[in-house]
Parts: C-alpha cells; sequence; structure tokens
C-alpha cells in the first residue's frame, strides 16, 4: 500500500515534468490531462479493469489473453476473505496495480501537447486503456503461483513466452510509447513545427516533477516484488544507480553535440534511466544496471531529434524516452541478465523471447491507438482549430490562465 502511494504520487510528477516544458498558455491543459487520467482510470479499474487484467483458470475469456470484466466487478468478491473481512492481499494487489494503468495513459498525454481538445483527450483514454492496457497488463503482470512458488497460470508474455519484464517496460512504458506514436501522427503537427519552437516555460516546474517520479519510482520498481525481500532491495539499489548513470550519459551527449549541458536534459535523462530499469531492475547486478543507464541516456538525448529528421510532432518526447527507453531496457535482458544474458553464455533464445514480447506490444498499441485516435478525430474531433492552438489551450478549452498577473494600473493606484 506504501508502494502504490508512491506511484500514484508519479501521476502528478508527470504533470509537473510535462507541465514545466510547454509554453505558459497550455500547462493547465497539459496536467488536466494527467489529473484527468488518474479519475477516469482509477474509476474503470474499480469497476471492471482488474477483472480484465487479473483473472485465471475458468475466468479467462481467451486463456491468457483477455480475462473476463465481470469476475471482480466493483471489487466485491474481494471484499470477503476466508475469515470473512476485506482480503488485505488481494486489495493491496489490486491497488497497487491501478496506479500502474493511471501513469501509463498519463505518459501518452505528452506527446500531443500544445493541441488536444480534453474531452476528446478523456474519451481516448477511457477506451484505449480499456481496449490496450487492461489486456496487455494481463499479458505481463497476471500470474498465479502455485504451491511450490512456480508460476502456474497468466498472461502470455511472461508466463507462456517467458518474458522478464518485471515493473512494466513493455506493459507501460513500450505500450504508452507506442500509443504516444500514434497518436502524434493522428493528431498532425504544431503550428510552426520547427526545432526550438517551444521553449519550456517553466524550467524548475520540470525538475520538481522528474523529482517526484523518481522518488515514485522506488515504489514502482521495489514495490513490484510485493515483499520485503533481496529481490525489492536490488530493485531499489538499481532504481537508485540506472537514472544516475543515464543523467550522466544524457549529459556527456548533450556537452559533445549542443556544447552545453542542461537542466532540461538532466531530468530526461534519469527519466530515461528510470524507463529502462524498470523491466530489468530484479535481474541486473547494479553494475551492468549503471551500464544500461549510461547506455540508455546517451542513446535516448540522441533519439529525441528522430521527430525532426522524420517529420512527428512527439510534443515532449514520449517516443524518445519512454518507447525507446522501454526497448533498450527489455532488450538488454537479454544481453546481460543473471541467469539468461547471452553474454553470460546463455545463448540466444531469451534476446528472442525479450525481442517477441516488446514488438507485440508494440505493434498491439500503435494500431489500436491509431485507430481510435483516428475514430475520435473523425467523430468528436480531437484536436484543437489553429486559432485556439495559437491562442492558448488553456483559455480555449478550460478557461482559466496558469499565472495571473495583476495589473499594472492597479498596482500603481
Amino acid at each position: 500500500m506504501v508502494a502504490a502511494a508512491l506511484v500514484l504520487l508519479m501521476t502528478p510528477g508527470v504533470a509537473f515534468f510535462y507541465g514545466g516544458m510547454v509554453k505558459a498558455k497550455s500547462v493547465i491543459s497539459m496536467m488536466m490531462m494527467s489529473f484527468g487520467a488518474i479519475a477516469l482510470v482509477a474509476v474503470l479499474w474499480v469497476l471492471y479493469g482488474y477483472s480484465f487484467s487479473f483473472t485465471s483458470g475458468s475466468d479467462w475469456v481467451i486463456p491468457h489473453v483477455i480475462g473476463n470484466p465481470f469476475t471482480n466487478f466493483l471489487m466485491i468478491p474481494q471484499l470477503t476473505a476466508s475469515d470473512g473481512g476485506p482480503d488485505l492481499n488481494a486489495l493491496a494487489f489490486a491497488g497497487f496495480q491501478a496506479t500502474f494503468a493511471i501513469i501509463t495513459v498519463a505518459l501518452i498525454s505528452g506527446a500531443i501537447a500544445d493541441r488536444a481538445k480534453f474531452g476528446a483527450w478523456m474519451v481516448f483514454a477511457g477506451v484505449w486503456v480499456t481496449l490496450v492496457y487492461f489486456p496487455v497488463a494481463s499479458w505481463v503482470f497476471n500470474f498465479t503461483l502455485g504451491k511450490d512458488g512456480t508460476t502456474t497460470d497468466g498472461g502470455w508474455i511472461v508466463h507462456l513466452l517467458g518474458v522478464n519484464d518485471f515493473a512494466g517496460g513493455t506493459a507501460v512504458h513500450i505500450n504508452a510509447g507506442a500509443a504516444g506514436l500514434a497518436l502524434a501522427i493522428v493528431l498532425g503537427r504544431r503550428v510552426g513545427f520547427a526545432k526550438g519552437m517551444v521553449k519550456p516555460h517553466n524550467v524548475p516546474l520540470t525538475l520538481l516533477g522528474a523529482a517526484l517520479l523518481w522518488f515514485g519510482w522506488f515504489g514502482f520498481n521495489a514495490g513490484s516484488e510485493a515483499a520485503v525481500d533481496g529481490i525489492a532491495a536490488l530493485a531499489w539499489i538499481n532504481t537508485l544507480a540506472a537514472p544516475a548513470a543515464a543523467t550522466l550519459g544524457w549529459l556527456i551527449v548533450e556537452k559533445l553535440k549542443d556544447g552545453k549541458p542542461t537542466s532540461i536534459g538532466a531530468a530526461s535523462g534519469a527519466v530515461a534511466g528510470l524507463v529502462a530499469i524498470t523491466p530489468a531492475c530484479n535481474i541486473l547486478a547494479p553494475g551492468w544496471g549503471m551500464v544500461l543507464g549510461l547506455v540508455t541516456g546517451a542513446v535516448c538525448a540522441l533519439a529525441i531529434d528522430l521527430k525532426w529528421r522524420l517529420g512527428f510532432d512527439d510534443s515532449l518526447d514520449v517516443v524518445g524516452i519512454h518507447f525507446v527507453g522501454g526497448w533498450i531496457g527489455t532488450l538488454f535482458i537479454g544481453l546481460f541478465g543473471n541467469g539468461r544474458g547471452l553474454f553470460f553464455g546463455f545463448g540466444p533464445a531469451s534476446l528472442g523471447q525479450q525481442f517477441v514480447g516488446a514488438a507485440a506490444v508494440t505493434v498491439f498499441s500503435f494500431f489500436s491507438a491509431a485507430a481510435i485516435g483516428w475514430i475520435i478525430q473523425k467523430t468528436i474531433g480531437f484536436r484543437v482549430n489553429s486559432e485556439d492552438e495559437v491562442a492558448g489551450v488553456d483559455t480555449t478549452v478550460h478557461g482559466e490562465e496558469s499565472y495571473v498577473f495583476e495589473d499594472a494600473e492597479i498596482v500603481r493606484s
């Protein structure tokens, strides 16, 4: 439950992280998409999301792929345990997993900053989390332990394919990154799309967001062990060391490429390292965790420029950080994971498993998000018009301003 509270804090962290990087006339819109995700996804999770994602035995609609969304409707079965009271373990686990669903949706919003309608975003969030995230969470996180401690039932990516994804490199980051790319393409480029078109309006706000994300990520990774043991401790240490190394990797690339290391680069590097270590925090020695972080920070610092070369407007680098970082961390396990890495003499099988799992989530999430976003755009409209975009979506969509200053004449009087 403590870990779940930490992970929930990460979504306001995303709001601050993204909010500081957009223009001043869009910060409310940007942060509202994260808070809207908290409100909507939490309700859907209690209604049917937990049932959809975590099922077993005869409750599978398609074994290891799709669960019955009504098995645990409104969490009613969890309210009565063997002793007649609420089931502590089941309810705590359900709450923990709810926060994963929330932040995955919130991450997508950074790809469409400055140009999305809030109502359309909420429709997309509800449909996407239902049709994409809930099934993918089942593929990755769903499991049933046998009496000997081995997994006897669960989703196909981990249980059948054998992918190691400890805390959501595929289900959270690749999933959100692929969906963000799809939406960026569907909504199109912002007015005046060009490198350097928007400067972060509030750098300290972004740094605060990064700090909250890093703080909450200890619950995200270590909490995924659902126990206080050596694996949880290893995940904690990797969650400290890998993003620290990634920050250095990003800053080194910035210095070599642009001549100056930046605070936005430090924050982005830390987040990239956190993304990459997420699937691998249970299976890498801290030394290899730092190597992963260093590599990820450097690669992601270069990857964020792909949008200018390829022409897709991923406003806040969801693709360059979460999609690319998620892929690097997932594949790194097949190379250097304890007991399965190619460079430790275990052959290419694990690398192949990691690739197939990541590719499956990529394809499913990208095309599903593209279809959902296209239908919304063609019906109720997803993107604001150009005039409203230039004027600022805060006032046109929400009727608010993020920063209000007293009139100079009033002050003088």
